[in-house]
């Protein structure tokens, strides 16, 4: 009996955890001009036919959740899982995030970058944060901060 209670708990844990996060993202709108021409992949908005969205990691689909939550629309992804050959033809690192699935460019419609910057930056869950000058999407990845981090990780214009 008590493997049983445990799995009970673990499903009831589970849902509490999502049923505070989901809520808000649920009302999130993919709707408007700023939509026009990205399609789903996975329940995700992506940019083009190239972006994966089906490998993200659990923590990082509740980051996302957060921002559509917090803003009230979809966020759609420039970037998300690659496999090495992509990771390389993109430019990325080597030990990149996105290789890892914990990792997303993203902007979302309407909403100014400097306000997704600023969002990121006092989320706990997200650990890098990249802003890329010149571009409208901003990096997040939920790597762990290291020790003394109050605040992502930082680069690329930050």
């Amino acid at each position: 009996m008590l493997p049983i209670a445990r799995s009970l708990a673990a499903i009831i844990t589970t849902a509490t955890v999502l049923a505070g996060c989901l809520p808000m993202a649920l009302f999130a709108s993919g709707s408007g001009s700023g939509y026009s021409g990205v399609r789903q992949d996975w329940g995700t908005y992506v940019a083009s036919k190239q972006v994966n969205a089906f490998c993200i990691s659990p923590k990082l689909r509740f980051v996302i959740w957060e921002f559509e939550g917090r803003f009230g629309k979809k966020v759609v992804m420039q970037s998300g899982y690659r496999d090495t050959a992509h990771n390389n033809a993109a430019g990325g690192a080597s030990n990149s995030f996105h290789t890892k699935c914990m990792a997303a460019d993203f902007y979302i419609p309407g909403v100014p970058k400097d306000q997704l910057i600023a969002f990121a930056r006092n989320l706990p869950s997200v650990g890098g944060l990249g802003c890329y000058p010149g571009r409208n999407f901003i990096h997040v990845d939920v790597r762990d901060r290291p020790r003394g981090y109050r605040g992502p990780v930082t680069f690329s214009g930050c």
